[in-house]
């Protein structure tokens, strides 16, 4: 009995001393699960942001080509470039002519719409002939001055579209190959069936498209249909010229 209540005492003291181990680690464990919540209530994460994206950022070119906006207020119109037109050079040939020159345009702007305009050209080539031994193309030339009107219509800063009506003289040499035959030529003009040098009236109708550069300078195409009158009767071709068109001045 003495033996059995004094191994009982140790036992009993012990158990209160694991129940203070015990409940001190699961107290340990508990700080220790509870210390990141802690850390990161007391050291602020940066701030994200979640504003919606904008998107890709797109430039107002309006401001960055500001000086090819064409305001047509200009007093002066310059226009020059190349042409192409065709015709016939005699009354009874069986085949037209194609010529190719140069046109030159000054326009004296009334307003923003009505315009007064010179033009002169330039153009040459060759033509089929009656068939002859002699000759199988000839060289001919023309020079034509005139001078109307132009309507500026539809526009902005990108393009414009005009009309214009002229009017003038058309000068035509046909008989170059015949004065430069070695020795004399062997037929005249007419034989061949050339019209005699010389002038008639002349006129042409047609349109303008401006493609702005800048402010003050386009590119132009200008297709028209052209009346001349060398033989016995009025008759019509086309012509197509494509150049510059310089603004200067300000009304």
């Amino acid at each position: 009995m003495l033996h059995t209540i004094d191994t009982a005492r140790p036992r009993a003291a012990a158990l209160p001393s694991r129940l203070k181990t015990a409940w001190g680690g699961l107290a340990l464990l508990s700080v220790l699960a509870m210390a990141p919540a802690v850390y990161s209530q007391a050291v602020p994460l940066p701030a994200q942001d979640t504003a919606p994206s904008a998107g890709p950022k797109v430039h107002d070119t309006s401001k960055l080509d500001a000086s090819k906006a064409a305001t047509y207020d200009n007093r002066w119109e310059i226009y020059g470039g190349l042409s192409l037109m065709n015709g016939q050079a005699g009354q009874n040939l069986p085949k037209r002519y194609n010529l190719g020159g140069g046109e030159g345009m000054v326009t004296y702007w009334l307003g923003t719409h009505l315009g007064v305009s010179g033009d002169y050209r330039w153009a040459g080539g060759t033509t089929p002939l009656i068939p002859n031994p002699y000759y199988n193309r000839v060289l001919i030339t023309q020079n034509i001055g005139s001078g109307g009107v132009q309507w500026r219509g539809p526009h902005n800063r990108y393009v414009a579209i005009g009309y214009h009506a002229l009017g003038g003289v058309a000068q035509g040499t046909f008989d170059h190959a015949i004065k430069g035959y070695p020795g004399g030529s062997p037929v005249t003009a007419a034989q061949v069936g050339l019209y005699p040098n010389g002038s008639t009236p002349w006129g042409a109708a047609g349109g303008t498209l401006d493609f702005n550069y800048k402010a003050n300078i386009a590119i132009r195409f200008q297709p028209e249909i052209t009346f001349e009158h060398f033989g016995t009767e009025t008759r019509e071709f086309f012509a197509l010229s494509g150049g510059v068109v310089w603004r200067l001045g300000h009304r």
